[in-house]
């Protein structure tokens, strides 16, 4: 039998229901910073590096399930892999670990009353983005694309649909844009809020911009602090793509130096731009550009209504002042290899090679009160 699966494997595995039980044989700080939905735990790292005979427990796997053993790169999980079959289990290793799982993705659906409009919600489990397939008769549109871009087209060409428009949100920090990539791909435009940062060519939105795609109305609404461009999109009334400005139950983090300017001032000027959202009818469907916890092959769609996001922060949005304390009070560490990341996207380019390495781990874009 194969002694390895790869990630798109077991990606296509989970999403077809296929009886598989994932282990996580990880310490417990990596396990917490980010897994893959419904594994299961095992401390075990340190016993399988050290070559102890006590290093994997005496634990009973679902019979009838292959089982894949997940790691940091794969190494280490090719030991207990090759244990667990001694044992007579079915045992693969993860090739490449959580390092090659960042890519992994899932979609759902997201319903909306509009008459011609469709949008997918296309989630990068494996690192926690968010984005967005907008289509209507024919037309398309891709906000903040994560994944390559063989992914989004064949997602497009399968509903008939011809991609227009690849947008981002803001200069992103924490994952590879591939939204120039894509455009070029597809022939479409590529569109950037408007700044003076971005070293390439691109179609600047501006603050009340609207954008056609089929017969849906895209319009933009210039939302500074996360970045001082970042710009969210309202779909005729009825759904909002924050990008990382609104998150479900947290905001954009504003102290990234590389974004510009001092933590206070950009706090500040997230809190007005919270402010101008919150202007918005309270049914509208807030569309985040990313989630904090790994996305279950479960085909839901993560969204809230403008109402739900505005009462899990309820006691932020008190004064000014309490918001900027708040937000500086609970920063989580930078994201990892965030400047470089930021380099490559001001650049409009994509490295040579692997880039799983730089994307690695959980993003850590948004500041939550817990």
């Amino acid at each position: 039998m194969n002694t390895e699966v790869d990630a798109e494997t077991l990606r296509r595995w989970l999403e077809e229901g296929r009886p598989v039980t994932v282990w996580d044989v990880r310490d417990d700080r990596d396990r917490a910073e980010w897994h893959i939905p419904g594994s299961l735990h095992g401390n075990a790292m340190e016993a399988l590096k050290d070559g102890r005979t006590d290093a994997l427990p005496s634990i009973e796997f679902p019979a009838g399930r292959t089982v894949v053993v997940v790691c940091p790169k794969g190494r280490t999980s090719r030991i207990a892999a090759a244990e667990l079959r001694a044992r007579g289990v079915e045992a693969v290793s993860l090739a490449g670990g959580m390092q090659a799982w960042s890519l992994a993705w899932n979609t759902a659906p997201v319903a909306l009353p509009h008459p011609t409009a469709a949008v997918l919600q296309v989630r990068r489990t494996g690192k926690g983005c968010l984005s967005y397939l907008l289509g209507s008769e024919g037309q398309a549109a891709v906000i903040d694309a994560s994944l390559p871009p063989e992914i989004y087209l064949r997602l497009s060409e399968e509903r008939g649909w011809k991609l227009r428009y690849a947008i981002d949100t803001h200069i992103h920090a924490d994952h590879l844009s591939r939204g120039r990539t894509l455009a070029e791909m597809a022939g479409a435009e590529y569109l950037l809020p408007a700044q003076d940062r971005a070293r390439f060519p691109y179609r600047p939105i501006h603050d009340r911009d609207t954008l056609r795609i089929g017969a849906a109305r895209l319009a933009a609404f210039r939302t500074p602090g996360h970045t001082w461009e970042s710009t969210c999109f309202v779909l005729d009334n009825q759904a909002l793509f924050t990008g990382d400005t609104l998150f479900l139950a947290a905001v954009g983090r504003p102290d990234l130096g590389a974004a510009g300017g001092p933590t206070p001032a950009r706090a500040r000027m997230l809190f007005q731009s919270l402010q101008r959202i919150a202007r918005f009818g309270p049914g509208l469907l807030v569309l985040p550009g990313h989630t904090p916890e790994p996305v279950p092959f479960d085909g839901k769609p993560l969204v809230a209504t403008l109402r739900e996001t505005a009462r899990q922060l309820a006691d932020w949005g008190d004064s000014e002042e309490t918001f900027v304390r708040r937000v500086r009070e609970h920063l989580p560490p930078a994201p990892e290899n965030h400047l470089k990341i930021l380099e490559y996207n001001l650049e409009g380019v994509l490295p040579e090679g692997d880039v799983t390495e730089l994307e690695a781990g959980a993003n850590r874009c948004a500041v939550s009160k817990g």
